[in-house]
């Protein structure tokens, strides 16, 4: 993952700000109490290539039956890329865990090439596929172009008006001016608040206005970038701080992705926060066996 990448990440400032005005107050509309939210933990890719190390030796090709023991989901990048047909959708159904969710990416033919915009048959082209995930399907990711600029407001409401209200959604734009401007922010929020979007939280080093901490729903989708430096063990706990602090506030889902600029310790990373949420907020998810991975330690 190049995008927010340095090649110093000891220089950075790698501090979570504080919550924005509007996460309380998203936060306080929870009706729930005493509530222990579902948290999802994943790496955006399951194959051997990327998580090196990762698998044991005699996986052979059932890489996702393996990876679905070890994490309870899968920000599913390869989306992006392409619109799958329906039997491999079904055949990933079938070949993982009961418990187990996928976040399908939105293909890059409508959120980067069509910018949006007279993308009906992608997008009805998706949803046949995502439907076979039945109820593994979380929820959907929509990542923009960097140069998606607020001067296109009025595709993005368009999209986002006629997202359908039953597939949950979580957005992410990448252009400085949506969080630079205030004037623009607030207008983002107001749209992604009134239609029950979830605003994505990226953390990675180049781009620290990317760590908003503005929730727009009682969910939180986080993407977590690794620098593969030992401040990611930090960053890590500083996360659970903060996801702590949001499960006593009232938040409703919880979605955390790991990545890393080189996937070499994304499982290794990913542990960590489990373990630190089994042992001290009681929780019972399964902690992914990183023997191999230790470069960081």
């Amino acid at each position: 993952m190049k995008f927010g990448k340095v090649d110093n990440p000891q220089t950075i400032d790698f501090t979570l700000p504080r919550d924005a005005e509007i996460t309380p107050f998203i936060l306080a509309k929870s009706k729930k109490t005493n509530y222990k939210p579902p948290i999802y933990v994943g790496c955006a890719k399951w194959n051997k290539t990327d998580l090196k190390n990762f698998y044991p030796k005699g996986v052979g090709t059932k890489e996702l039956e393996y990876y679905s023991t070890q994490f309870n989901c899968i920000e599913l990048n390869a989306f992006f890329y392409r619109i799958f047909p329906e039997s491999t959708v079904k055949s990933w159904y079938d070949r993982s865990t009961p418990d187990f969710k996928f976040f399908p990416k939105i293909p890059q033919s409508i959120s980067q090439f069509k910018r949006l915009v007279n993308c009906e048959k992608e997008l009805d082209a998706y949803f046949k596929s995502i439907a076979e995930f039945k109820e593994k399907l979380g929820i959907c990711f929509l990542q923009m172009h960097p140069t998606f600029k607020p001067d296109k407001f009025e595709s993005l409401t368009n999209f986002i008006e006629k997202w359908p209200k039953d597939i949950g959604l979580s957005v992410e734009l990448r252009h400085e001016d949506w969080y630079a401007d205030r004037s623009v922010n607030n207008e983002l929020i107001d749209l992604l608040v009134k239609n029950n979007i979830t605003h994505t939280i990226t953390d990675t080093a180049g781009r620290r206005d990317l760590v908003h901490q503005q929730l727009t729903t009682r969910n939180c989708f986080v993407r977590f970038t690794g620098a593969n430096h030992i401040s990611d063990f930090d960053r890590v706990n500083d996360w659970f701080e903060r996801l702590s602090s949001w499960i006593k506030s009232g938040i409703e889902n919880i979605y955390f992705f790991v990545h890393q600029n080189m996937e070499i310790e994304s499982p290794l990373l990913a542990s960590k926060l489990i373990k630190r949420l089994n042992e001290e907020l009681g929780y019972n998810l399964t902690i992914p066996k990183t023997e191999s991975q230790t470069s960081l330690l």
